[in-house]
């Protein structure tokens, strides 16, 4: 993993190197940049794969003490990311679960010259359906998202259907990935506090209001989502493609919200497609 200062600290990334167009592939809440393993094997040969691992709780490095943790500020983080490593208007980024690069992509479309949300939070689902108004609750409770880490943290129970992890994929979220996703979260006090004031942070309105900054997006943009989806719903993936002036909309069977791990082929096929497009 290399390292890179940002504003708000250290940030971790992985990155495949080479000539090829740069994709920045981008994870949401407790979770790495593991999520992304197999769309980089499909592509890592012939794209540049830059995989940040954010401060969402699932991160091993601590931030700089009093860090700006909002949601728009995370964006405004992936922005200086890509600006720090001095990608161009040919990089792509891609988004799956989290809002923040339609955030950014509204307050800074120079930066955004490419983007895919690929089964993200938008309009009014935010937090999204249950289980982000679960994270959210608990967050607002004393020991509630280390209560909730724990829970999680039991192998059997991450299976219940409709719950956690379950209700995000067609198929069952591999163990050792959902390990490594807690492990800083069950070790690190820090990772807890950023998650928490993170999450306390975010506004109803947010994803309402990037949403009406994208009307004027005018560069190319994929939306892509599981036709399963039971978080983010598959309507919301329509809306945005009409709403984006130069889109394009790609739905996948037997998928739900982690599309990179569910249909990682369909994903990247997908990805391939609109790259060599635009």
């Amino acid at each position: 993993m290399a390292r890179i200062e940002l504003s708000a600290g250290p940030v971790e990334y992985e990155d495949t190197g080479g000539t090829g167009t740069p994709l920045v592939l981008l994870h949401g809440l407790v979770q790495d940049g593991s999520v992304w393993r197999h769309v980089v094997e499909e592509l890592g040969e012939e794209f540049r794969c830059l995989v940040p691992t954010l401060p969402y709780g699932s991160h091993r490095v601590p931030l700089k003490p009093g860090a700006e943790l909002t949601p728009p500020a995370m964006a405004r983080l992936i922005g200086e990311f890509a600006d720090a490593l001095e990608l161009g208007d040919d990089a792509v980024f891609v988004e799956n679960d989290a809002g923040r690069l339609q955030q950014l992509a509204a307050e800074r479309p120079d930066r955004v010259g490419r983007m895919v949300v690929a089964g993200c939070e938008a309009f009014d689902n935010y937090p999204p359906r249950a289980g982000g108004k679960m994270m959210d609750a608990a967050a607002r409770i004393p020991g509630g998202i280390a209560l909730l880490v724990r829970i999680l943290s039991v192998r059997a129970l991450r299976r219940v259907p409709g719950t956690g992890f379950a209700v995000m994929a067609h198929r069952p979220v591999p163990h050792d990935l959902i390990d490594r996703w807690l492990e800083p979260l069950l070790t690190e006090p820090e990772a807890r506090a950023v998650l928490v004031r993170y999450l306390r942070s975010a506004r109803k309105a947010e994803m309402a209001e990037a949403a009406e900054g994208l009307r004027t997006y005018d560069r190319p943009a994929l939306v892509v989502w599981g036709r399963q989806d039971k978080m983010m719903p598959p309507e919301h993936g329509r809306r945005l493609a009409e709403l984006l002036p130069k889109s394009r909309l790609v739905e996948l069977d037997d998928c739900r919200t982690l599309i990179p791990l569910d249909r990682p082929d369909g994903l990247a096929a997908a990805i391939r497609e609109f790259v060599a497009s635009t």
